[in-house]
């Protein structure tokens, strides 16, 4: 590391106790009833383990995006250096680019392979925060990081004001916190915009991929809003059942190769199974988003052009239904 380079606090590092005992707070209140929410030990302590084993990963193998991220900063085409205004706009911009990776997440199965960790709880509560993945920098994800290097954003600095980001996301996996004043629903993410995030119901899948600002989810069509009406399932299309730390890191990356390495497939086929979305299939005997929403509304057409739905059916699998 050149003597000249910035140092930042490792935040997230700092904020573990911080996460422990607001958890801890949670669950205690919503185990006696006194706030909304549930609580499953099993399911809660997998997913602070599984927070553990990341911030064990990103201690133990950081210096891999580090280094992709040090090495494209000498192609910068200029330097922004360090001050409290270029701050905030690093913030901004790795926010914006936070929603274009985060969506890459849901949409390229290979990057899907990591972030479907983070999905993989039938439960919804500030531990579920912590379910993170354990391979993330091994699939090339940082790359996408890269733009806002080149434009002059230390690596460094863009490794903080991204711990700023995951950090503000804590609060909003909550089931507590209803709705907010409309200005800042209206600006910011919330718990209500991430529980869409996070749900299973047709209407809600590959929805409301902001971090901090929920902004860009309307500009780019990607906003849905919460139905207070309708119960959120939480999860996965199809859920890992195991509280197996090892086989919820590693299980859908095993599956993606697998799939990619199967006999008697195209090579199209083959790359499709690690870069097209998740669910695609080479016999059309999976359903991916698409599929499943044209399911739903097919079997439930007064729902046609609600949020988060087409305005019409087509021919896909088995209908859905609620």
């Amino acid at each position: 590391m050149p003597i000249d380079a910035p140092t930042f606090p490792l935040i997230l590092a700092w904020a573990v106790p911080f996460f422990a005992i607001t958890v801890a707070l949670e669950w205690w209140f919503v185990a006696r009833g006194k706030v909304a929410g549930r609580y499953e030990t099993k399911d809660a302590l997998t997913s602070m383990l599984m927070g553990f084993g990341n911030l064990v990963s990103d201690l133990a193998m950081g210096f891999i995006s580090l280094a992709v991220l040090m090495w494209a900063w000498q192609f910068r085409l200029i330097d922004l250096g360090i001050s409290l205004p270029v701050i905030l706009l690093a913030l901004i911009a790795q926010d914006f680019l936070y929603y274009w990776k985060h969506r890459a997440a849901h949409r390229i199965r290979w990057f899907w392979t990591a972030h479907v960790v983070h999905h993989s709880s039938e439960h919804y509560n500030l531990s579920t925060a912590l379910r993170q993945p354990w391979n993330n920098h091994f699939t090339g994800f940082v790359l996408l990081s890269t733009p806002l290097v080149f434009l002059g954003i230390h690596p460094l600095l863009l490794g903080f004001v991204g711990a700023i980001n995951l950090l503000y996301q804590y609060w909003v996996h909550t089931e507590v916190i209803k709705k907010l004043p409309h200005w800042f629903e209206a600006v910011m993410n919330t718990p209500s915009h991430h529980r869409v995030h996070h749900g299973t119901n047709p209407q809600y899948l590959d929805s409301n991929y902001a971090g901090i600002f929920i902004i860009w989810d309307k500009m780019f069509g990607s906003f849905v809003p919460e139905d207070e009406t309708t119960e959120i399932r939480y999860g996965l299309v199809k859920n890992v059942g195991t509280y197996n730390p090892i086989k919820i890191a590693f299980a859908e990356m095993y599956a993606a190769v697998k799939d990619a390495f199967g006999p008697q497939r195209s090579l199209g086929a083959r790359l499709k199974y690690l870069f097209a979305p998740p669910g695609y299939s080479h016999d059309g005997s999976r359903l991916s988003s698409a599929d499943i929403k044209a399911a739903y509304v097919a079997a439930n057409p007064h729902m046609a052009g609600r949020p988060g739905l087409p305005s019409q059916s087509r021919e896909t699998g088995p209908a859905v239904s609620d």
